[in-house]
């Protein structure tokens, strides 16, 4: 009887260390992030743009902006906005888990004093390796060769450490 609760609780504690593990999640998203996306984060999940009152959906590659009454999701935005340099203006990161636009009138607050602002370091000019990463950035041909190349030498040295 002793053995079969021993038994029991070392289950149940494995049980539990594997949930508690399983809760751990971090999230990066660099390669996702476009050229003009701001330094700084290894992740974001919507950019606002103060400048122009709309968010861009890093996941689907979409614009959301406002359309008289309701959200319009786009690939990209209006002729109406006039010419957009989006490497130009500034981008606020907004991590939510729902559509960004619920808080617009809080972001317009808090984040309208950047309507004019245009110094914002972007992943294109960035000289962090870790934004190589980003398929968008200039040197990513370089850093996926590097990364390609040092995977084909690792496996080079597992091939010669079975043979041993």
């Amino acid at each position: 009887m002793k053995k079969f609760i021993f038994a029991a609780l070392v289950i149940a504690g494995f049980s539990l260390t594997q949930s508690a593990s399983a809760q751990v999640r971090i999230n990066i998203n660099i390669g996702n992030q476009p050229a003009w996306g701001p330094v700084g984060y290894d992740y974001a999940r919507y950019y606002y743009l103060p400048e122009y009152n709309a968010y861009y959906d890093v996941a689907s590659e979409q614009f959301i902006y406002p359309n008289r009454r309701s959200w319009v999701y786009g690939r990209s935005l209006p002729a109406s906005y006039g010419r957009v340099n989006l490497y130009n203006t500034y981008k606020v990161v907004v991590n939510r888990n729902y559509e960004p636009f619920r808080d617009n009138r809080r972001d317009i607050q808090n984040y309208g004093r950047y309507r004019n602002t245009h110094n914002q370091v972007v992943i294109r000019d960035s000289r962090e390796y870790k934004y190589y990463e980003s398929k968008y950035h200039p040197k990513h041909k370089e850093w996926n060769n590097a990364r390609n190349n040092n995977s084909r030498n690792n496996d080079r040295e597992y091939v010669k450490r079975g043979r041993r």
